[in-house]
């Protein structure tokens, strides 16, 4: 799987840009199947930064949801306004 397999489209809700503005986590729905490690990969490959941690959930809907921090020296609302969110 490539990247643009994994990673489907971000989130823009209320939480999701707390989450951003306060943590520098970007909220992104991905492909089931994703584990933390290959959606780690795929947002480091597309965007070119690092990721400190990833975590993921299964929504109520069936959508697999993944909280991704990136380290200090990259900022997550740069991300964001690339993807359109902000």
């Amino acid at each position: 799987m490539n990247e643009y397999d994994i990673l489907l489209y971000p989130l823009m809700g209320e939480k999701a840009t707390l989450l951003r503005e306060k943590e520098n986590t970007l909220t992104l729905i991905v492909k089931n199947s994703a584990t933390k490690k290959q959606i780690r990969k795929a947002v480091e490959d597309m965007f070119k930064v690092e990721v400190e941690n990833v975590r993921s959930m299964m929504t109520t809907t069936g959508k697999k949801k993944a909280h991704v921090k990136l380290t200090k020296k990259h900022n997550a609302d740069e991300i964001a306004s690339h993807l359109g969110v902000i």
